[in-house]
């Protein structure tokens, strides 16, 4: 009787949460909420005053402090590859060098079976001596490609035409560009992405989950409407558990890290009482969730594949930077909208120098490679053995070495991962076997991925045959599955626990010197993402007619002063007559004062 009625209670609760849910995502616009919704929509009615550009007068340092390296600027920020592309399309040779750029990255993400017509396209079209919209540096290579496009068509054709075009635009173009108002206007751009970062850039709203120093909570930009979730370390909490290496090694790796398949770091900022991580939101729900509460327990081979493989490119970019992640398991995995995978929580990943191994016994128990729990030293191989794991898992609902919910110790969890091999039923075809085992080998020297090729021979395997990589990495892959903008793929907030009250713990001056090492605002490429995924670059980057320089991009035009409010404009109005009378009242009142003082006896 007591257990029904608090059965009902909790039902009740949780119903009134639910509804509280929905009544706060329909009054922000639906889906907008957690990112969906039109592109403009959230952005605060001032946003175009928060995002006003700086005269380019007041850009002067920023153009004589910022890095002038044209693959940092031109390449890999986006809002700088935008803009001197804008720049090219003014001169017809340079626009046909980014044109032949376009059809060459467009090649490379084609299916097999459409690539070699469109190479031929590229070799007519651009390559050719008879083509108006031909690129003469590029047509030394014009037979060698259409040799090597006979023989087989693969991805890897146009590689030394790229870095040809390449070198001719990162010499007098790229300095002409320079001088140019595109470039000035960037200066614009990175000026407003070096504001001041605070709680107050953000609109707040319900707790998503918690982490170890503190609550996770949706966040959204007031200027843009994007949102994100927002990582909240208590302060109390990172010094009374010693956390601040910790919290600052996150940071830095995120922050290092740029890729569509690890959660990207976008603000970092604190308030009086936390330091705050703003982060990649992803809605899907974790990949624990979607194994075990989604029906019956494990994925449909081809859920296995795509994940796995988004996984794969994931490890290959933090390995890329020197990172190795050491906590892989199906929790740490998350999904966004649309079903596109992310690895998260990168507390315990750490950068490897370079040629060096390493030595830490951490992980999380069932997931921990040999090598870790002998705390031997390793590199990159606790990654992959990781892999073999949610390979394992994703396809037979249950871990390899400890079955759903077993009651058993560490020592005998870790027992097992050392001495016995994995079972596998009739859920595993030959190469899903085959993959595990090789990924799940107990010797790292003969693990897949541990070898010469590292992430090469993982996608190599044959378990992978039917993804095409290069698609893959360029988001264009369809998901075999798309999460319900409509379910909640989350624990509700009642079951979230709440932190206790920290005592005794008080914060000095060292605290602020890691602080101010912390944070550090705007992280530049996903901060100029936002911009353009958002709109506000498409809405704000207006030049003058005929492309001339507007006002603000004009260096004979003195800036416009700063707008005031309607209340400051009414209180300055009234200023000045109020200052002369009161200095008049305090001129009399001293002359009455000097007057008593001359007739005292």
């Amino acid at each position: 009787m007591k257990e029904n009625a608090t059965k009902r209670n909790k039902e009740e609760r949780r119903y009134l949460w639910l509804s509280q849910h929905c009544a706060e995502v329909e009054c922000l616009g639906g889906a907008q909420m957690f990112g969906g919704g039109g592109k403009r929509k959230g952005r605060s009615k001032k946003w175009k005053e928060i995002l006003r550009f700086p005269h380019i007068s007041q850009c002067t340092e920023q153009g004589n402090s910022i890095e002038r390296d044209y693959v940092s600027i031109c390449e890999k920020q986006p809002i700088g590859r935008l803009l001197f592309r804008l720049y090219c399309e003014t001169r017809p040779k340079l626009q046909r060098c980014i044109q032949l750029l376009d059809a060459m990255e467009d090649y490379e993400v084609t299916p097999d079976e459409k690539r070699k017509s469109r190479g031929d396209q590229i070799l007519k079209t651009f390559l050719s001596k008879q083509s108006p919209q031909r690129v003469d540096i590029a047509e030394v290579f014009a037979d060698q490609c259409r040799e090597n496009l006979e023989l087989s068509p693969c991805k890897e054709i146009f590689i030394n035409c790229r870095k040809t075009v390449h070198d001719y635009l990162s010499a007098a173009p790229y300095l002409d560009y320079q001088n140019s108002m595109y470039f000035d206007r960037f200066l614009q751009w990175k000026m407003l992405e070096r504001q001041p970062i605070t709680k107050d850039t953000f609109r707040q709203y319900r707790v998503l989950g918690k982490g170890g120093f503190g609550e996770v909570c949706a966040c959204q930009v007031r200027a843009t409407g994007k949102m994100y979730a927002c990582k909240k370390l208590e302060k109390k909490r990172i010094k009374k558990r010693k956390g601040e290496s910790m919290a600052l090694n996150e940071k830095q790796i995120l922050e290092k890290v740029n890729s569509r398949f690890v959660v990207s770091l976008a603000y970092a900022y604190e308030t009086k009482d936390a330091l705050c991580l703003v982060l990649t939101i992803m809605n899907g729900g974790d990949l624990k969730f979607h194994t075990y509460n989604m029906g019956t327990p494990g994925f449909e081979k081809d859920r296995v594949q795509f994940y796995a493989a988004q996984i794969c490119c994931g490890l290959e970019h933090l390995h890329r930077e020197f990172i190795v992640y050491r906590d892989l398991k199906p929790e740490n995995i998350l999904l966004d909208d649309n079903g596109h995978i992310r690895i998260s929580d990168l507390g315990l990943a750490i950068k490897v120098p370079d040629g060096e191994l390493i030595r830490g016994r951490v992980g999380t128990v069932g997931y921990m490679a040999p090598e870790v729990i002998n705390n031997e030293k390793y590199g990159m191989s606790p990654d992959w053995w990781g892999l073999g794991c949610l390979v394992y898992e994703m396809t037979a609902g249950r871990s390899p070495f400890r079955a759903r919910k077993e009651r058993v110790k560490r020592e005998e969890v870790e027992r097992r991962v050392q001495e016995e091999e994995e079972e596998y039923n009739d859920k595993f075809t030959e190469d899903t076997k085959a993959i595990c085992r090789i990924l799940l080998t107990k010797d790292p020297k003969q693990r897949l991925g541990c070898l010469a090729d590292a992430a090469a021979d993982v996608k190599a395997h044959s378990f992978f045959k039917n993804i095409n990589f290069k698609r893959l990495e360029a988001g264009i892959v369809e998901p075999p599955f798309v999460p319900d903008p409509r379910a909640v793929y989350c624990k509700d907030v009642l079951d979230i626990e709440q932190f206790s009250t920290v005592k005794g713990v008080n914060l000095d001056q060292t605290d602020n010197d890691f602080y101010s090492k912390f944070t550090t605002g705007s992280v530049s490429i996903p901060w100029q993402n936002e911009m353009i995924e958002t709109e506000c670059f498409r809405d704000l980057n207006v030049f003058g007619p005929q492309g001339t320089r507007p006002p603000d991009l004009d260096w004979n035009q003195p800036p416009e002063p700063p707008r005031r409010s309607l209340l400051d404009r009414i209180f300055r109005r009234h200023q000045p007559e109020v200052s002369i009378s009161h200095c008049r009242v305090q001129s009399s009142s001293v002359n009455s004062v000097d007057s008593m003082s001359n007739s005292a006896p």
